[in-house]
């Protein structure tokens, strides 16, 4: 189910790729729906369950907590690496290494869409309600993903073929990642921590990029009514999956 669930990633990161090479005027109700999406899964599912799972505390707080700040903090200090290594390179077109700092940011790119795929399916190990919200969010801001993917690489000097090869290896990330947990099972305490370190990761995501870019050209009452109704609606699948 899980493998299934990720070709949804894979379909979505190639239709951000296409945008992002046929950009159209509604990028930014998709990304305010994403947005949407994983802040709901976040704080409605990730969290509670990864408190529930995880369950020790380290001096005096749960360990679930700990974790969820340390994958804010982890997305942070790599968007940033990624950012000053542009900076860096940015003047320097004409000796070759702007090409590279593409493609590593492409490539950072793919190793996080791999880790989407773990979180898919080990929140599919927990049970079929907590798979489904995850799915929902990873496949939401997959879309951003690929957009961003073909971008990176394409702006830093690299030929389209190149940015077409990193946008289907972004693409297929998620579906290798979940199917890497058919071999194996993920241990309670591990899992709950895994998926609050995840949780912080994707609430940067959400807040530090999805939801700014989304409103930074199209600062529209209709791109907020998008946000509200993602969190809503993963409210609803929630609640239909315990209820």
């Amino acid at each position: 189910m899980a493998v299934l669930v990720a070709l949804g990633a894979f379909l979505m990161t190639l239709a951000g790729g296409w945008s992002a090479h046929r950009v159209t005027d509604r990028r930014h109700l998709v990304l305010g729906l994403a947005g949407g999406l994983m802040l709901g899964v976040v704080g409605l599912e990730l969290l509670p369950e990864s408190l529930e799972t995880a369950g020790t505390e380290v001096y005096g707080v749960p360990a679930a907590l700990l974790l969820f700040v340390a994958g804010f903090l982890l997305a942070h200090l790599v968007e940033r690496l990624l950012a000053h290594r542009q900076a860096a390179h940015g003047a320097e077109e004409s000796n070759g290494r702007t090409l590279e700092v593409g493609l590593t940011a492409a490539a950072a790119m793919v190793g996080h869409s791999a880790m989407d795929g773990v979180a898919i399916g080990a929140a599919f190990q927990v049970d079929d309600g907590m798979g489904a919200a995850v799915a929902v969010a990873v496949i939401a801001h997959d879309f951003a993903d690929g957009f961003n993917t073909y971008t990176l690489t394409h702006a830093y000097g690299n030929a389209r073929r190149r940015a077409l090869m990193m946008l289907f290896a972004d693409a297929a990330a998620p579906v290798a990642g979940a199917a890497s947990t058919l071999f194996f099972t993920i241990p309670g305490p591990l899992l709950g921590g895994y998926l609050g370190l995840f949780g912080g990761a994707l609430l940067y995501l959400a807040a530090a990029e999805i939801l700014p870019e989304a409103h930074h050209e199209h600062p529209a009452r209709s791109t907020l009514l998008c946000t509200i109704a993602g969190a809503l609606f993963i409210w609803l699948v929630v609640g239909t999956a315990h209820g």
